[in-house]
């Protein structure tokens, strides 16, 4: 047996081939591309407001060229070169005339029905001989035919009927579908033979040779190198390396502005004659004297002395940047101002990677200097600033009028808790704000999404009672209450419950539903709906749309070291705001999982819960955590179910039917009864975990 290649002259395969191909890439692709934007800033709602501060043109302009980058322009322009490969295979499938090929069948050679009997085939074969013998035949001018064709002919008619009457032959037909026995192996490639004959070859071989040698190295190589690079955190190992060697226990948000100067991305922003151009007047600038800091960037001296200390190049000049972004220092110079405002972003990114390392020392200082600088990155606003300077217009002079000469910052909740006549008396008035541009910063503030914790406890689900090591649940239950707001609803105390799910509600225990309490008390399951996103983070000077974050983990307050690492969140199960903007003040339920102590005792904690986006919007909180030895958990779990059951319980009318005793319960006072509802509350709060739940702001 011999086998040989078979090419598609006709072009009837090859477009099947490059079809299928090509619609494996163009389908994933197309529905990537299609398939609705999971990004929560292109999701989540926007503050309203007309407020525009100075160059917000240029920042506009550098949120729209970042977004450019985030298109999927490549893959669009893919999908269109696929889509239009694919239909023009279509189009030769459809067009392209099909040639089947004939299965060798000695009855339709013949002409005999497959019923015929072996007389009625020799019969039949006499007659063609007649007809088509070599002898006998003649060839017909009229039809083409030649004495070669009458030939085949003839011999194809010997073999058919061979192997209807020859043992032999018919068991090679049986066996093997021919009557010459096993046939040679022919391989269909699905490619016109033109594309490898007449001296193609030789660029069929290039082509393979580009693909294989050459884009396939150069992709895995480029996507290997990429991963290898970056960090998890999307910055340059090189970056956290050297935030890596600036960490000191005792950093506050100024070290970490300097530190974050050392990131390899900003080469990237100022490449070659940017780098060190303009940096003698940033520098003038940001140290001249300001209004309500030292200097007008907001650093301290130990700031100053620091960006002195290192050498002019590109870390200087970012860190003078950084200054002048954080104090919102006029740069006079378009090119300068443009590249003020794109190292904030940079910076910003950095101090997620700085947050990931301290995380691993654990150290409370430069977890919390991480968040407080995000922070004041997003809003641009400088260390130690008021958070006043978050609301539009508010200027130096109108944040001075606000404090006077406290010592203490006022937050924006403090400031739109007094009167309006108050507030307005104070900041409104020459050199400070009018009537219309105190009624944008209110009306900003009255958006602001402030998480305010209502109460805060630990529970194991499906227990009574936490034992060393068990999975612990801390349950974080707060509203959204912008400040400002007026006629709030009181807290139903119904919703400062978390209800576990019954042990046989499937849907409860997937998350699909939720298992809540009525009006009435009783529990019922609702549909879970879909996360809701916060409203954008309300940053005029930010050059990017950025999505505001919660993080909740706890600290022991004595040693300054983390002992719960943070939990991120940035959906919530409710809305926050209606349609038109007003807040639906709905309890929200924040929750974050973690091992027990493995030795029984009460451990007090103190819960952070912090907003990487707003200042002043954090909250700290002491909890305590009663883990209880597990012997004597087992031990009052057992005492409760052992008990014998109420006479006016359906248990204890069984009982009674049975023969078996009830307890019953004697006649009692109305004064008793209030007294034994009050202890029976008092039993309830300390079978859980205690919960100081007075919160008081972070520093």
């Amino acid at each position: 047996m011999s086998s040989e290649y078979s090419y598609d002259e006709q072009g009837q395969f090859y477009p099947f081939f490059v079809f299928t191909l090509t619609s494996i890439v163009t389908l994933p692709l197309t529905y990537n591309l299609l398939s609705p934007s999971t990004d929560a800033t292109a999701l989540a709602p926007r503050i309203k407001s007309s407020y525009q501060p100075e160059h917000a043109d240029l920042v506009q302009s550098l949120r729209a060229a970042q977004k450019r980058k985030q298109r999927k322009v490549k893959r669009a322009i893919a999908v269109v070169i696929g889509w239009a490969m694919m239909a023009a295979m279509m189009y030769l499938i459809v067009t392209t005339q099909r040639t089947t090929a004939k299965i060798w069948n000695p009855y339709d050679i013949l002409g005999v029905s497959e019923s015929a009997s072996e007389k009625q085939i020799k019969s039949h074969y006499r007659k063609l001989g007649l007809k088509y013998h070599p002898d006998k035949a003649r060839p017909d001018p009229a039809k083409n035919e030649t004495a070669d064709m009458l030939n085949d002919k003839w011999v194809e008619l010997t073999k058919a009927y061979q192997a209807l009457t020859d043992e032999e032959v018919r068991n090679n037909y049986i066996q093997y579908g021919h009557p010459d026995g096993k046939q040679s192996f022919s391989i269909g490639i699905a490619l016109p033979k033109f594309i490898i004959s007449d001296g193609n070859g030789k660029y069929v071989v290039l082509v393979y040779a580009l693909l294989l040698g050459v884009m396939l190295p150069y992709y895995v190589g480029s996507w290997w190198y990429g991963t290898q690079r970056m960090t998890k955190e999307g910055v340059l190992v090189e970056s956290a390396n050297n935030l890596f060697r600036e960490y000191t226990e005792d950093m506050d948000e100024g070290d970490l502005v300097t530190a974050l100067s050392g990131g390899k991305e900003f080469q990237e922003v100022l490449k070659g004659d940017k780098a060190e151009s303009g940096l003698s007047k940033i520098e003038s600038r940001i140290l001249a004297k300001g209004e309500v800091t030292p200097f007008a960037g907001g650093l301290t001296v130990k700031d100053k002395e620091k960006l002195e200390d290192l050498e002019s190049g590109v870390r200087r000049k970012v860190l003078a940047l950084l200054w002048a972004y954080l104090g919102r220092v006029e740069l006079d110079d378009p090119a300068l101002n443009s590249a003020k405002y794109m190292v904030a972003p940079i910076a910003q990114s950095l101090c997620g990677s700085f947050r990931a390392i301290s995380l691993a020392y654990g150290n409370v200082g430069p977890i919390l200097a991480s968040f407080y600088t995000s922070q004041r990155l997003i809003q641009a606003i400088p260390p130690k600033a008021s958070p006043l300077f978050q609301l539009p217009h508010f200027t130096p002079a109108v944040v001075k009028a606000v404090e006077g000469d406290s010592r203490t910052h006022i937050t924006v909740q403090e400031f739109m808790d007094l009167p309006d006549e108050r507030r307005k008396s104070v900041v409104i008035g020459k050199g400070l704000l009018n009537e219309e541009q105190y009624k944008t910063a209110v009306g900003v503030a009255q958006q602001l999404p402030y998480f305010r914790v209502e109460k805060a406890f630990f529970k194991v689900a499906g227990e009574r009672f936490i034992i060393p090591s068990s999975l612990v649940t801390l349950v974080v239950k707060g509203r959204f209450i912008p400040p400002g707001s007026t006629n709030v609803p009181e807290v139903d105390e119904l919703d400062l419950e978390d209800v576990d799910p019954a042990e046989d509600d499937l849907d409860a225990l997937m998350g699909r539903k939720k298992t809540v309490k009525d009006a009435n008390g009783k529990l019922v399951t609702e549909k879970e709906s879909k996360p809701v996103s916060p409203p954008l983070t309300f940053a005029p000077y930010f050059s990017r749309d950025y999505s505001p974050k919660w993080h909740v983990f706890l600290s022991d307050s004595k040693q300054g070291k983390m002992a719960v690492q943070p939990f991120p969140f940035t959906t919530f199960d409710k809305p926050i705001f209606t349609d038109d903007g007003k807040p639906t003040y709905h309890m929200q339920t924040l929750k974050a999982q973690f091992a027990a102590p493995p030795q029984a005792n009460a451990y007090s904690f103190a819960m952070h819960v912090v907003c990487d986006s707003y200042v002043g919007f954090d909250t700290k909180m002491e909890v305590t955590l009663n883990v209880e030895d597990a012997s004597k958990a087992a031990a009052m779990a057992a005492e409760d179910e052992i008990s014998e059951p109420e006479e006016d319980s359906l248990a204890g009318q069984m009982s009674a039917l049975k023969g078996g005793s009830v307890a019953t319960k004697p006649k009692r006072r109305k004064d008793e009864e209030d007294s034994d509802d009050e202890s029976a509350t008092e039993e309830e709060e300390d079978s859980t975990s205690e919960t100081n739940t007075d919160t008081e702001p972070e520093s």
